[in-house]
């Protein structure tokens, strides 16, 4: 598929996802970096969102609770390109009933070719970049020049 550019802005949507095992390890993370953070537009899965919001005051725009379908509202956000960038704290020694979602989650991460960091001290990379508060342009599928080359006949 071709490739277009687009610029994320200064100002980013950020994701805030972790595993149960991981959740007090993001709470931590969030109030470390709460300054830079609230410069920012913060989205969570539910539980993860209300615990953040709780514990650290800053403002997050809370989804579902990640196995009831909150992983895949996100998903849809990436590929809508409402989110800018993911924190995922994954518990990666904890099986998952939602595996298949969150592995959706990531994988169109990766195509919206979005930053994610998947731990605290690649968050911290992500978060301390000089890109982070600057528009930064990305390459990303030319869907909709896709679309209209394709001959559909029905």
């Amino acid at each position: 598929m071709e490739q277009k550019q687009q610029t994320l802005p200064a100002k980013k949507n950020i994701a805030l996802v972790a595993h149960d095992g991981k959740k007090t390890a993001l709470q931590a993370w969030c109030n470390k970096h709460r300054d830079n953070l609230s410069q920012h537009t913060l989205y969570g899965t539910g539980t993860t969102g209300h615990l953040i919001e709780k514990n650290t005051g800053l403002d997050v725009i809370k989804l579902l609770s990640g196995p009831m379908g909150g992983d895949q509202q996100l998903g849809a956000k990436i590929a809508e390109h409402e989110i800018h960038m993911l924190i995922f704290f994954w518990d990666p020694l904890a099986s998952q009933p939602h595996d298949p979602d969150v592995k959706a989650l990531l994988r169109l991460a990766a195509v919206w070719n979005i930053p994610v960091a998947c731990n605290e001290v690649s968050a911290d990379m992500l978060l301390s970049s000089s890109l982070m508060h600057v528009e930064l342009e990305r390459s990303l599928p030319d869907y909709e020049k896709y679309l209209a080359t394709r001959q559909i006949t029905l």
